[in-house]
């Protein structure tokens, strides 16, 4: 009988923080500069500097802890984390090590539509390492490697998750809410393309019912949701099938070549101790009082959970529907907005996740930009023209592609284009009498039961008003007339 494999995963998300400043020095988190212009001789690690923790890392990584379901700590400390890295100018990264920020918290997921609950190990501060631009296709095939050292100490909150993940797809649904939970509360921007949400992924596998982990790798650096969850099926298959074939797994840094679709060994994996860690003797102990830790949690704003939550309670929206929404802050936001404007929850529901997510995929806009042509107000207001009968759905899409290339709004649109949909019953009336004369066969099949036929002198009716007929007043009077 084939042995049965469960997996095992654990994340170590990395985020780095919405600060202006880095999270031991003055100088610029700012993304995109020229190679190695935001650096300082603190940020460097050169000889007789000090370091001087930023506050507002600190507060963000109370409100990540927070927000997270976390108990905060009173005393809290920076260690240095001894290793050596090209991309690591002081040979040791500050971090935290046994006295984090906040740790013991819990994210929910929801995977098949049942509720599951993923333990927060710890939160913890750090700063950046800067970064390595390889010149080939992937750091494993490149002939060299240059530093630029900008990001260096820009400050991150690094999150690790207990090892209860037990699938690919609940790792992407994670790293997802995750996402958006630190965008709700501001503590980060999460621009993946950018490198300001990123994760290391730690996956073993073992047969059904054993207690004891199998032997772990790690993969580094995955900063997009689809490339987490390949790289997980493929690593779990590939840990599987060296058992299967009488090996063994090897403890061992992974990264992901998403040209060829495998994982590469990099590097053996470091454990804790070889590490070395130690308090950092540059930097005093925080000592957080209750007052502020209690002062930031009012400031809080309503998560993913909570609004997702409201929109099912106060809207009647479907779950589905409200998991969607919630899932991107900016889209929740633009959601809250258009509510504002109308009453139909449902339709501008409808309208918010087809015609809008389409168009932002397609023009990579985003809903927040100040470019943005579509604001909540004008496609609500498109909800209202429709549910008031003045347009139809089928010209309501065309009025949408309007709104997207001229920003007007859409009763701006109708009215110039001359497409109010017609409700007058004695102008429709002309037109269904005539295509009653024209379609005998239909009328016939109509008065002998085959009700579909009704759809296609329906859709003549449309044709010659130019879809501007309402279907409703169309559908009733042709009925009557063929009684």
């Amino acid at each position: 009988m084939a042995i049965q494999y469960e997996i095992v995963i654990g994340l170590e998300v990395h985020s780095e923080l919405k600060t202006a400043s880095k999270i031991f020095c003055c100088s610029s988190t700012e993304f995109g500069g020229d190679p190695n212009t935001h650096i300082c001789p603190v940020c460097l690690g050169l000889p007789g500097v000090l370091p001087v923790t930023n506050k507002k890392v600190v507060e963000f990584g109370i409100k990540a802890g927070l927000a997270l379901n976390c108990t905060i700590a009173e005393f809290s400390k920076f260690d240095r984390k001894n290793y050596y890295y090209p991309d690591l100018p002081k040979n040791y990264q500050i971090s935290q090590y046994d006295l984090p920020i906040a740790e013991h918290g819990y994210l929910d997921i929801t995977v098949d539509g049942q509720q599951k609950r993923i333990g927060i190990t710890r939160v913890h501060m750090e700063e950046d390492a800067g970064k390595l631009v390889h010149e080939g296709e992937t750091m494993a095939t490149s002939r060299y490697s240059l530093v630029d050292y900008n990001r260096t100490g820009v400050p991150l909150v690094e999150i690790v998750s207990e090892p209860e993940i037990s699938s690919p797809e609940e790792a992407r649904l994670y790293l997802e809410k995750m996402k958006a939970i630190l965008q709700y509360t501001d503590v980060s921007d999460c621009k993946m393309e950018e490198g300001s949400l990123r994760c290391d992924a730690n996956i073993s596998v073992r047969p059904v019912g054993q207690k004891e982990f199998g032997t772990r790798t790690e993969l580094k650096n995955m900063n997009s949701f689809r490339a987490l969850q390949k790289a997980l099926e493929y690593e779990a298959e590939r840990q599987i099938e060296v058992l299967e074939d009488g090996g063994r797994v090897i403890q061992e840094t992974r990264t992901w070549d998403e040209a060829r679709g495998i994982t590469l060994s990099m590097r053996s994996k470091e454990e804790a101790h070889d590490y070395r860690y130690f308090p950092d003797p540059d930097l005093v102990p925080m000592v957080i009082s209750q007052q502020w830790i209690e002062e930031i949690r009012q400031t809080l704003p309503e998560l993913p959970d909570a609004r997702k939550e409201r929109y099912v309670t106060d809207y009647a929206l479907p779950v589905y529907d409200a998991e969607v929404i919630t899932g991107s802050k900016e889209l929740s936001d633009y959601f809250d907005e258009g509510l504002k404007h109308t009453a139909n929850a449902k339709a501008l529901s409808n309208w918010v996740m087809g015609e809008l997510l389409k168009y932002i995929n397609t023009s990579g806009l985003s809903v927040a930009g100040v470019d943005f042509p579509i604001p909540p107000a004008n496609l609500a207001e498109l909800v209202e023209l429709i549910d008031r009968g003045d347009i139809s759905g089928k010209i309501a899409k065309d009025v949408f592609a309007d709104m997207q290339e001229k920003g007007e709004r859409p009763s701006v649109i109708i009215e110039a284009r001359g497409l109010k949909q017609i409700s007058d019953e004695g102008a429709i009336a002309a037109v269904v009498n005539e295509v009653i004369a024209k379609n005998p066969q239909s009328v016939e099949d109509f008065r002998n039961g085959k009700d579909k036929a009704i759809g296609f002198l329906v859709g003549q009716v449309m044709k010659a008003t130019k879809g501007q007929a309402n279907p409703g007043v169309v559908n009733q009077l042709l009925r009557d007339k063929m009684k």
